[in-house]
């Protein structure tokens, strides 16, 4: 398919004329067109491991949520604890269903006192949206849909703070001691006039990074080349979602639709740390929140399954969907995720096995197109930045 013929059948981001005009190879992804790569994966990758990376996530979902009941609406709708959460701080947390599986994963930011920013994955945003707003119920609280009016890039890697530090029109006071997983509002400078951009040190890379959130008609497209001519001296090249991909299952994050999906809970997935079990609202009572029932049980169960990390011993990748054995060939699980690791130079993959051959150092096998490929168990992540 041409790149002419993706753009017509899927939407554009609001940067697609940059995307074209840097040669990227586009794709549609999520309903929307989006660059796969520009030139190389494995340079692209490798860039944000060792200078940095700009991508454009303007496909993911942006919800606000607003009004004095917003933050008590979010306990009640999320496995999280967001009414007492600060002003400009972030959160990740996990949607489920009364099951308790896992409708999204989400990252929350609490921008103001009656005021939070969800932001959701590009598959997910009507489900997502959906849910949201019937559960609100008698709370005095409006779910607004901000996607179609906002912008969002990221800078990922090592240089990322000197790379926003010396970008021309950009002013965000206290950027050098924002702390991981926090937010702060900048301007960015537009024909001399400032506009707003809320900055967080948030990523999915494995490396230091922001993303920047801001107006998709007016600043995204001069904010995203006054980023790409300042990090040019850093070493910043504009990334991919083949990079961010690879990028991502080094850092052990998980991907909706991969390790996470309506058959699985948090508990399975490794990621009960988000699930908020002994919240309680302002007068000390416990919070019931959508799925509790069903995850107070699982918090307390043996899995059925674990999530694991595994590493190639030879040369071929394994890839989704493909079946993990013993070495004497007895199934035991499946790969959600696969690929070679740039960073590494292994095969690497996530999968979900049963508990007992889950122990880090396991020796298993993984089909790979008829050939059992020996892998062994490792812990998550791959990789942790230096």
């Amino acid at each position: 398919m041409s790149d002419d013929a993706v753009a017509a059948d899927a939407r554009p981001s609001p940067l697609n004329d940059e995307h074209v005009a840097l040669g990227a190879t586009l794709v549609p992804f999520a309903g929307w067109s989006m660059p796969l790569r520009y030139r190389s994966d494995i340079a692209e990758h490798t860039a944000v491991r060792t200078a940095a990376g700009l991508f454009d996530l303007s496909h993911m979902a942006e919800l606000a949520v607003l009004g004095p009941d917003a933050g008590a609406f979010l306990d009640h709708a999320l496995v999280g604890s967001f009414s007492r959460m600060a002003v400009g701080k972030a959160r990740y947390t996990m949607i489920c269903v009364e099951s308790g599986a896992v409708l999204d994963d989400l990252i929350v930011y609490r921008t103001g006192d009656a005021e939070y920013l969800v932001v959701a994955n590009a598959a997910n945003h009507d489900p997502v949206l959906a849910a949201l707003r019937d559960r609100v119920g008698d709370l005095d609280v409006a779910v607004q849909d901000r996607t179609d009016t906002t912008a969002l890039v990221a800078v990922q890697g090592p240089r990322a703070l000197e790379i926003l530090r010396s970008t021309p029109g950009l002013v965000a006071e206290g950027l050098v001691e924002l702390r991981y997983y926090a937010a702060l509002e900048g301007t960015f400078d537009v024909d001399g006039e400032p506009r707003p951009v809320l900055i967080a040190r948030t990523g999915y890379t494995g490396e230091d990074g922001f993303e920047l959130f801001v107006d998709a008609a007016s600043v995204g497209v001069p904010l995203w080349r006054a980023l790409l001519a300042a990090g040019e001296p850093f070493g910043l090249v504009p990334a991919g979602l083949a990079a961010r991909d690879s990028l991502r299952l080094e850092a052990g994050m998980p991907l909706y639709g991969h390790e996470l999906d309506l058959t699985v809970t948090p508990y399975a997935a490794g990621l009960g740390r988000v699930v908020k079990l002994e919240k309680t609202d302002a007068h000390g009572r416990p919070i019931d929140f959508v799925g509790r029932a069903a995850l107070d049980a699982r918090a307390h169960a043996a899995p059925a399954r674990v999530l694991v990390g595994l590493v190639g011993e030879s040369r071929r990748a394994a890839r989704q969907g493909y079946v993990v054995t013993t070495r004497s060939g007895a199934p035991v699980g499946r790969v959600t995720s696969g690929a070679p690791s740039p960073t590494l130079g292994v095969p690497i993959a996530m999968a979900y096995v049963t508990p007992e051959v889950s122990a880090e150092g396991t020796a298993l096998a993984v089909d790979v197109r008829g050939r059992p490929e020996p892998v062994h168990v490792v812990a998550l992540p791959f990789y942790r930045r230096p």
